[in-house]
Formats: structure tokens, C-alpha cells, sequence
């Protein structure tokens, strides 16, 4: 089963953000039912909090359940309950399961690290990026990748690392394979987006992308009739994460890569922030085992910079020496290692 990004946000909180031994402190909803999206008031279970916790809920302060952050208004300590503004610093308010955690005053808010997840895996690419194989039927003419009523994520696709095919004869008609995969000539096509195409059924269709590059992709053969069945294999950049639920297999990430944005997520939150002296020595004793010694916030920041460089440029090698470099020479794509 792939790790999702709620998984990797959880394990950076366990690995970077939050030592076991001086967690935020926290509470639990105490509402007998789900707490409403539209509910200002939130009940609490006081038994978890000591009185300067539960005092530190005065207004002003910032509340978490879920990825929601909350400010309170009034804080009524006989009946255990909190008024507050949902929704705030650009989170949107939603219903919460009775029982549902509440961090108080969380130094590193769960949007926050999510956020930062999402920007870690843009600035992979382009050293690092996605690999996809699809099999596509040659055609006269462009292969468009994609249609009106399933665009799928070709947008994201940036070049074309190799095609081949199974057929030993390349003319129009011919239905011969053999057991070796011959190199197909094709190039990759930027067309505008939207694009209005004309269909086989002679129907005029459109097809837009309103998420990602802005592009809409599709083939080109020159060396290949119509009608033969060709495996291209092409570089795209990863898929910017939407929710939580998302798997990094759906986005293009391999689960190797975790440790390289889990560094960069943290050298992210540490930067131009006062940082919790638990953390920092938390942080100083992972980056210690990883032969990486860090002291001040700054230094500890750019240890881990160093640490998410290293993997990366690990990473870079292992992908150039899988998919070596393509050029292409008088129409026809070779790689160079």
C-alpha cells in the first residue's frame, strides 16, 4: 500500500517536528456529536489539561483540530468550553468527530507542514522527477495524450525519454513482431490550452486542464506508420499533492524519496522562526546519527539543507544512470550517460 501524504506530514511530525518527550499540549472535543463546520463554541475535555493549559486558551490564542486553526474569544473554565473564530489564517472550518484532537498554540501547524510538503516536491524537478510508460497506437499525423472526457495528468509530462516497439517491420500494414523492441523516432508537441480537436466521429471536441501546467501534450512519429503499437516512456514533473489522501504513487513519488522532503520540509519550518528549545535538540540528535552535527536554529537549518542535498543528488545519480540523457540527432533520439 502506498504512503500518503497525511503519512509522510505525520512522519515528519515524528521524526522532526514533535520529540516524544515534550509534545504541545493538547485536548480532545467533548461535544457528545460531531462538531458542526458553523459551531463557534467548542467543548473540551478539561480532564487533559493542567489549569496553565487550559488558562492558555484565553483570547487571542490559537487552537488546531484537524487541519482547521481556530482563535479564541472567551474562554468559560466551569463548563470547559471556548468560543472562537473558525477558519482562521487561511484554513477552512469543517465538521470535526467527537473526540477529534485540539493542539493548543501548535508551533507548527498541520496546513503549515502540509504547505511545505507540497512546495518540497514542486522544487524536486527538475533534478529529480516522475518516470510514466504508456502505450500509444502511431498514427499520421499527431497522437493527442488525452481526450475532452479524460485529460488525466498529461500536462505534466516535459519530454520524452524513450520510445520503442515491438514490430519489426515499420511500414503501413505490417503486423510482424519479433522478440527484440526496436527505437521509434516521435517527438512530444506542445499544443495551447484548452484545445479544440475534431474526434474520429468528426465531432468537434475540447479538451482544458485547469489544474498544473498549463499545456496540452501529444505525439508526433515520423519514422513509423499508422497503426502500430509503440511504448513511450516519458519524464514528468511530479503532481502537486490536493489532499492528505493522496498517495505519493499517484503523484509520482517514489516512497524512496520521503527522507529527501521530510529534510526539506524541516529545514522549511525552521527557518525565520523561534524554534522550541525541545525541537532543536530533537532535530540536533536525528541530524547527529545522520553525521550531519547542528547547533544554533540557523545551523541546524542548514544541516539539514545539506542532508536533503545529499539525497537528492544521490537520488539524481541513480535516476541519470536508470534514464541517461536524451538528445536527439537529426530527428532521432539517442542517450548519452
Amino acid at each position: 500500500m502506498s504512503t500518503t501524504i497525511g503519512n509522510l506530514v505525520d512522519r515528519v511530525y515524528r521524526e522532526y517536528l514533535e520529540p516524544m518527550d515534550d509534545l504541545t499540549s493538547y485536548t480532545t472535543l467533548n461535544e457528545g456529536g460531531t462538531l458542526s463546520a458553523v459551531s463557534t463554541t467548542i467543548n473540551f475535555n478539561g480532564d487533559l489539561l493542567t489549569q496553565e493549559e487550559e488558562d492558555a486558551m484565553d483570547a487571542g490564542t490559537i487552537i488546531e483540530c484537524g487541519t482547521e486553526l481556530m482563535r479564541c474569544v472567551t474562554l468559560d473554565t466551569v463548563n470547559n468550553a471556548v468560543t472562537v473564530v473558525r477558519g482562521v489564517r487561511g484554513t477552512t472550518a469543517a465538521e470535526h468527530a467527537d473526540g477529534s484532537l485540539i493542539k493548543i498554540a501548535p508551533p507548527f501547524p498541520r496546513k503549515v507542514v502540509f504547505d511545505a510538503v507540497k512546495d518540497q516536491i514542486n522544487n524536486l524537478f527538475p533534478t529529480l522527477f516522475a518516470v510514466e510508460t504508456q502505450s500509444v497506437t502511431s498514427a499520421t499525423g499527431y497522437v493527442l495524450l488525452g481526450d475532452y472526457s479524460s485529460p488525466g495528468t498529461h500536462n505534466y509530462i516535459v519530454s520524452i525519454i524513450k520510445a520503442i516497439s515491438q514490430y519489426t517491420d515499420f511500414s503501413s500494414g505490417s503486423d510482424t513482431t519479433g522478440v527484440v523492441f526496436n527505437g521509434v523516432s516521435c517527438q512530444l508537441v506542445e499544443l495551447p490550452n484548452p484545445f479544440t480537436y475534431t474526434d474520429d466521429s468528426g465531432t468537434q471536441r475540447t479538451i482544458t486542464y485547469s489544474t498544473g501546467p498549463s499545456v496540452v501534450n501529444a505525439l508526433q512519429f515520423t519514422n513509423i506508420s499508422a497503426g502500430h503499437e509503440c511504448f513511450v516512456t516519458f519524464k514528468k514533473k511530479f503532481i502537486e499533492p490536493a489532499l492528505e489522501s493522496d498517495t505519493l504513487a499517484s503523484i509520482g513519488l517514489e516512497n524512496e524519496y520521503e527522507p529527501v522532503i521530510m529534510a526539506g520540509v524541516a529545514a522549511q519550518m525552521m527557518s525565520g522562526r523561534d524554534i522550541p528549545t525541545a525541537t532543536a535538540d530533537y532535530i540536533t540528535d536525528q541530524m547527529s546519527v545522520q553525521n550531519f552535527p547542528a547547533g544554533s536554529a540557523n545551523s541546524i537549518r542548514n544541516s539539514l539543507l545539506q542532508y536533503r542535498n545529499l539525497l537528492i543528488e544521490q537520488a539524481r545519480k541513480y535516476l541519470r544512470s536508470k534514464y541517461p540523457e536524451a538528445i536527439s540527432v537529426n530527428d532521432i533520439t539517442v542517450t548519452v550517460q
